[in-house]
């Protein structure tokens, strides 16, 4: 991994555990064990740093969109809840959840590309609900992209929620959403 990539993940890293505006070069120089300048040299600002975590995420989504292409409707909210799970056994909360708190805060390219990345995964889920309804998969009643707003906001409320609770929360809310997809 290059020391610009290390510097990526450790900043997605300390945005999913602490915040954006929480965490700052010298932090990440001295996990990185290199200077505040070399970081500056790869981003020289926050927001470009930002914006890199981000379009990291878009490219990752991007590609999963696509490794699951031809995959059920089912395997492709199982993936999605996996995204959470995972998120969730780090004890961390998600790149949307965290950088939309701070989101007036932000530099604007740092939020259109947050606006870009959420549009995105908003696109990806609601495409899989239209294609699990049209398929006999799913039931719901409206609009698919209002579907994927609700299943998103409580995946994202459930993440933070479980840091308070620690217990079953996060198995309960995911089992439920799924349970009300499938009608069971």
């Amino acid at each position: 991994m290059s020391k610009r990539e290390e510097i990526i993940q450790l900043a997605d890293s300390l945005i999913k555990q602490k915040g954006y505006n929480a965490f700052s070069f010298y932090e990440i120089s001295d996990k990185v064990g290199i200077k505040t300048a070399s970081i500056h040299y790869h981003f020289p600002t926050k927001s470009d740093l930002g914006v890199a975590v981000i379009e990291l995420y878009i490219a990752n989504l991007n590609g999963l969109n696509e490794s699951l292409r031809r995959k059920s409707p089912i395997e492709k909210l199982d993936k999605f809840f996996s995204i959470y799970s995972n998120i969730q056994k780090e004890k961390k909360v998600c790149l949307i959840g965290s950088l939309a708190t701070d989101f007036n805060t932000l530099d604007c390219k740092v939020q259109d590309k947050l606006k870009e990345f959420t549009a995105l995964m908003l696109d990806w889920v609601s495409g899989f609900l239209v294609d699990g309804r049209n398929e006999n998969f799913f039931v719901f009643e409206g609009e698919p992209r209002n579907k994927a707003l609700v299943i998103i906001s409580n995946m994202l409320a459930i993440v933070q929620l479980t840091r308070l609770t620690n217990d079953n929360n996060f198995e309960v809310v995911k089992t439920a959403i799924k349970n009300d997809l499938l009608r069971k």
